[in-house]
């Protein structure tokens, strides 16, 4: 097993060296002074009229052929010099690493009760073949993977404010707010005396400091993007699992625990239910990395400020730097979760030997 991390790990750099051509091929169709905006750490260095763009064009080498702008550029990405994001009026560098703890601590609450009830109910659903149980969650998640997030949203949004926080505002008072934290939340975080920021992800934060009220504010304020987050990835994932698991329960391996007289549960649980998790893993991988590269459409509706929101917004402004930095990201962390998707493969079935 270690000699293929080992190789995974080594085909990393040739991955991202693709995927940096590809970019560099697409920045071609845009002008040299537009592209400046990858290489300078401030706007002020675009400010210095004709004269000052011409020379960083020569500093830059952005009128040398293409396979010298192209090393020039991966220096600088190499470096950590991703260009100015305008959206973020910082960094992009910058930019992803405030950014990234937010739609982490999304991801985090998001894919622990999407992947716990996803994989119970599509168990239940499988075990309870063609009965009214069966029948309700197969409703239920036709309705999950039909209805688009953004609706979805919308819709959870005037339940909360068009009929709880209207009718029982006390009751519900800092609870299923848009952004991240309340006015007073925000206040206390940002004073370092009375807080400190450990990773960046406020309710684990909170918690590390004994700030509980802060918790409950920020605990509330994900409420309503985790639901929209959880419940298409849910159905989808159910739907896949009660699939999987009908196919394994007609296995010859089940027919004969059952006959030599185990218990139903051990039998769906140890042979049955292992078997069938297969698929889910490498689902399971893809949504996590849908999720941590930045639910645009979520975090957008809810106001939440994580990469997505960040995403949209550059892409909005025709912010160049920070919509590739983005790619880049995402890049590097779809190839590092397809490796922890192989390798545990290992560990849901033994049978399966990584060469």
């Amino acid at each position: 097993m270690l000699a293929y991390i080992a190789r995974r790990l080594m085909l990393l750099p040739l991955i991202l060296f693709g995927v940096t051509i590809l970019i560099f091929i697409m920045l071609q169709f845009m002008n040299p002074y537009a592209r400046l905006k990858l290489y300078v750490r401030s706007p002020a260095e675009l400010k210095g009229g004709t004269d000052q763009l011409d020379r960083l064009l020569v500093k830059y080498g952005l009128n040398d052929p293409f396979w010298v702008q192209y090393g020039h550029w991966l220096e600088q990405v190499a470096q950590g010099n991703l260009g100015w994001s305008e959206t973020a009026k910082t960094s992009v560098l910058d930019a992803i690493q405030n950014r990234f703890p937010a739609t982490a601590e999304l991801t985090l609450y998001a894919i622990v009760p999407l992947v716990f009830f996803a994989i119970w109910m599509g168990v239940a659903a499988a075990v309870r073949h063609n009965l009214w149980a069966d029948q309700f969650l197969r409703f239920i998640t036709v309705i999950g993977t039909s209805l688009p997030i953004f609706v979805l949203g919308l819709f959870l949004l005037m339940i909360c404010y068009g009929l709880l926080y209207r009718h029982l505002p006390s009751l519900f008072e800092g609870w299923f707010a848009p952004g991240r934290l309340s006015e007073w939340a925000q206040a206390a975080v940002r004073d370092s005396k009375q807080f400190n920021s450990i990773t960046g992800m406020v309710t684990i934060d909170a918690i590390l400091n004994g700030q509980w009220r802060i918790f409950w504010d920020a605990l509330g304020h994900l409420i309503l993007p985790v639901v929209g987050l959880s419940f298409s990835g849910w159905a989808y994932l159910q739907r896949v699992m009660r699939s999987s698991m009908l196919e394994t329960l007609r296995q010859d391996y089940v027919t004969t625990a059952r006959a030599k007289g185990l218990p139903e549960k051990r039998v769906i649980v140890k042979h049955a239910r292992r078997n069938a998790l297969i698929p889910i893993v490498t689902l399971v991988g893809f949504t996590v990395i849908g999720l941590l590269g930045g639910v645009i459409i979520t975090e957008t509706i809810f106001n939440y400020p994580g990469l997505g929101n960040w995403t949209a917004a550059a892409a909005i402004q025709l912010d160049i730097p920070s919509v590739l930095g983005y790619v880049l990201f995402a890049t590097t962390l779809l190839i590092l979760i397809n490796l922890i998707v192989d390798l545990l493969y290992t560990v849901i079935d033994p049978r399966v030997r990584l060469i």
